[in-house]
């Protein structure tokens, strides 16, 4: 049995993009750059905000500048952290299911406490998750199993009767090596050029709603 459940943040549980396209956009505009259209952002965001900066400004990390305008960036979006983000569709009914079944679920993401625990107290989720590891917990992020492992043992959980739903190559990579089941949320924040197929994971979900379902599936497999 799957007796509990871990999402990734950005991309899988909420829809954060809007709001780190409207703050990365502020910055391109002050500094006379005109706004990137959303579409062009969104499959960024799951990447994290360097990834973003190095689209919207050409700089890389250790560029003249790169420090400066991601601080930039990063405070106007924790100052606008929650005006247009949303649970996915569905997910709502998803976590008040799993509550419902008392099956804890928490979230493992490479976003920074900093920034993650006012999101997840902006959307009344702070009270809900059984944990919440960001990016900076430990020594180590995602790729890397650790923050999964730490999820588990903060939960109590055994990682084989454990789930970690992401919408990046690194989520299902850190589940795997971690000892769980995977699951991509497609309806996420995937590049064109992405090849789920090839991540490996134990399944795939167009939507939440069908959260369920995987669930019940992988039980039985």
């Amino acid at each position: 049995m799957i007796n509990h459940i871990l999402f990734d943040l950005d991309g899988t549980l909420a829809d954060t993009a809007d709001d780190l396209a409207n703050a990365l956009n502020a910055i391109r505009l002050k500094h006379d750059l005109p706004k990137l259209p959303k579409e062009i952002i969104r499959p960024t965001v799951s990447l994290g905000g360097n990834a973003m900066i190095k689209l919207a400004f050409d700089l890389e990390e250790g560029d003249t500048g790169f420090d400066g305008i991601r601080d930039e960036f990063l405070n106007y979006y924790r100052a606008n952290i929650a005006q247009e983000t949303r649970l996915f569709e569905g997910m709502e009914k998803v976590l008040q299911s799993l509550e419902d079944e008392n099956k804890p679920w928490g979230i493992v993401t490479n976003k920074s406490a900093w920034l993650t625990d006012p999101l997840m107290k902006a959307m009344s989720l702070d009270k809900r998750a059984a944990c919440v590891v960001s990016g900076d917990t430990l020594e180590h992020r995602k790729p890397h199993p650790a923050p999964i492992l730490h999820a588990c043992k903060l939960m109590h959980s055994n990682p084989a009767t454990t789930i970690y739903i992401g919408d990046a190559q690194r989520d299902i990579e850190a589940g795997r090596r971690a000892g769980t089941k995977t699951l991509i949320a497609l309806y996420g924040y995937i590049d064109a050029d992405d090849d789920p197929n090839s991540w490996c994971a134990d399944g795939m979900i167009s939507s939440p709603l069908e959260i369920k379902n995987k669930l019940s599936e992988l039980c039985n497999s």
